[in-house]
């Protein structure tokens, strides 16, 4: 029997829609499907969310839940964890102090001050999960979800390279299927490569019936005004590639655009209060589901594309080969990216495993904007690795869009302030307090 461990179960959305796309392949019907969350309220609900799920697809499943992660995970063959450490209101702190810095931000869960924060508090986890995999089910795969992705995955090739750990993102997909759209052509007939980093990759080829799609998504841009302004837009003009992510998430990893009012209101972009209002709204939806699973209700069954997580289950499995992108340790795959740097290529699957693609070199402007990028995930890994609270506010000052808006001083200020709010979410380490000149 297939049996799929879920880390962070409570995370309502998620675990509905991965537990319908596992069930819904014949082969998975009956997997031992463990739940498991710190949160014994959350659990319960995604025991019967797994349930109504199972019901409606006429699967049985064997359902179990558990408060003990130890025990979840033993004699697993797949684990996915989506767990957010800190929950709600640690994201909330991420935006809310920052912002009374005058550091704006759209999403805070990849790169910026707040994704360096949410490094600081997952990375530790992320220690205890891979050895707690080492002792309960050293075979299995580790199927993450957890943002941020890019640390994520750099620091579990960092402490555990034996681990078999993949990091798992549809914005590849989203993107392919929104352009495939815009265009008027069928997904299924294009062909397609992607790569670069977490949430900014970049589409490297784009094409139909022989036809390069990048000139009729010109040809669209220039007649459409409301195109051009799009942040991701504007950087696929003046780059020549199209990022793989939603303007949001783009926007927090550069320095031209957040920074500056006028690009914002030009580019139509978000503010942390609406960022704010879509956590909150997460939660709202939760707390429904739950009161309605109470009520006898069902959970409503997912649509659309199938999550990666399931497709590599299946493929593994039942050995049908597929075609999925994933976040690896960069062996060689992207020439011009630094070797070991937490890298998103595509990935042949089968039922021998997940194989990365070798991809060369990526257009030297994408390559050095990832480096970047790179740049403040390695300094967040060291400063975990380390434990050393100034590295964090390395991270910091090397971050392209904090750095865009603030003094250094402020940025060492608006450290001090975040690590204050977040308290003991963080790990002790990271609340030490250290002057500029490096002394505690």
């Amino acid at each position: 029997m297939t049996t799929v461990a879920f880390i962070g179960a409570g995370s309502v959305k998620f675990t509905s829609d991965l537990v319908a796309n596992i069930l819904a392949f014949p082969e998975l019907a009956t997997a031992a499907l463990r739940l498991h969350d710190v949160d014994a309220s959350r659990l319960a609900t995604a025991g019967m969310v797994a349930e109504s799920v199972a019901r409606q697809l006429g699967a049985a499943p064997r359902v179990s839940m558990h408060a003990s992660r130890r025990d979840a995970l033993e004699g697993a063959d797949f684990v996915i964890n989506t767990v957010l450490i800190g929950g709600a209101a640690a994201a909330a702190t991420d935006l809310e102090v920052p912002e009374r810095f005058g550091v704006r931000q759209t999403v805070g869960d990849t790169l910026g001050i707040g994704g360096i924060l949410r490094g600081v508090r997952t990375l530790p986890f992320l220690r205890q999960l891979a050895e707690d995999m080492a002792v309960a089910c050293p075979d299995a795969f580790l199927l993450n979800y957890t943002n941020p992705m890019a640390m994520s995955i750099g620091y579990l090739a960092r402490i555990a390279p034996s681990l078999k750990a993949f990091g798992l993102c549809h914005s590849v997909h989203h993107t392919v299927a929104d352009l495939c759209a815009l265009l008027g052509v069928d997904r299924e007939e294009v062909v397609w490569t992607s790569a670069g980093v977490n949430h900014q990759a970049w589409v490297l080829r784009f094409e139909h019936a022989g036809e390069n799609l990048y000139d009729r998504l010109d040809a669209r841009i220039r007649a459409d005004p409301e195109l051009r302004r799009s942040l991701r837009v504007d950087m696929y003009r003046r780059f020549g590639f199209f990022p793989t992510e939603t303007s949001k998430h783009n926007s927090e990893y550069v320095p031209w655009y957040l920074p500056r009012p006028d690009e914002v209101d030009r580019l139509r972009l978000p503010g942390v209060s609406d960022r704010l209002r879509a956590n909150a709204d997460d939660v709202r939806e939760s707390e429904q589901v739950r009161t309605a699973l109470e009520r006898g209700e069902e959970v409503r069954l997912p649509d659309g594309a199938v999550e990666y997580a399931p497709q590599i289950i299946h493929s593994v499995v039942s050995g049908s080969p597929r075609v999925i992108q994933v976040n690896t340790p960069n062996t060689g795959l992207i020439g011009n990216l630094p070797a070991g740097a937490p890298v998103e290529v595509g990935a042949s699957v089968d039922a021998s495993g997940v194989h990365p693609w070798h991809v060369g070199d990526l257009p030297a402007v994408c390559a050095a904007l990832n480096r970047s990028y790179l740049n403040v995930v390695e300094l967040t890994i060291e400063a975990v690795l380390r434990e050393d609270p100034r590295a964090i506010r390395h991270a910091a000052m090397l971050d392209p869009s904090t750095a865009a808006a603030l003094p250094v001083d402020r940025i060492w200020d608006l450290c001090d302030a975040l690590v204050a709010a977040h308290g003991d979410v963080l790990p002790r380490w990271a609340r030490a307090p250290v002057s500029a000149d490096g002394s505690r």
